[in-house]
């Protein structure tokens, strides 16, 4: 599994981040954690309160909403958007369909960032506008 400098590269392909300059990829690589998970670990439940933002570097995960699955995602997507940037509990449950590996970013670290690096914050919110209303982009 990627590890090191391969996190800038593994950041600087998720499209989340697509508007940040190097620097700012590097000072995301250098706060978020890559993390290694089995095939069927529940990353996030529905309706609980965590405040990560995760992206998928390797790997797949299913997101279901009230038991019923509404979407795969792999590698360069992302979720957790909303609750970190709304503190609101989970919307969906998400788990690992094969072995994967994420990066994750905590609300804390991803807050310091955003002070330090404007594109973060827009990035996220743009995202966070687009998954609420999506037929107005």
């Amino acid at each position: 599994m990627p590890r090191g400098d391969e996190k800038y590269d593994l950041i600087q392909s998720v499209p989340l981040f697509s508007e940040c300059t190097g620097d700012e990829l590097e000072a995301i690589a250098s706060s978020a954690d890559l993390i290694d998970v089995p095939e069927g670990m529940e990353l996030v439940t529905q309706g609980k309160s965590t405040n990560e933002l995760v992206a998928i570097a390797v790997g797949e995960v299913e997101v279901t909403k009230d038991g019923q699955p509404v979407a795969r995602l792999g590698a360069g997507d992302f979720f957790g958007e909303i609750a970190l940037i709304t503190g609101a509990p989970r919307t969906a449950t998400v788990s690992a369909t094969e072995p994967s590996t994420l990066l994750v970013l905590t609300d804390r670290e991803f807050w310091r960032l955003a002070k330090e690096n404007p594109a973060l914050p827009s990035a996220v919110l743009k995202v966070f506008a687009e998954r609420l209303h999506p037929d107005t982009f």
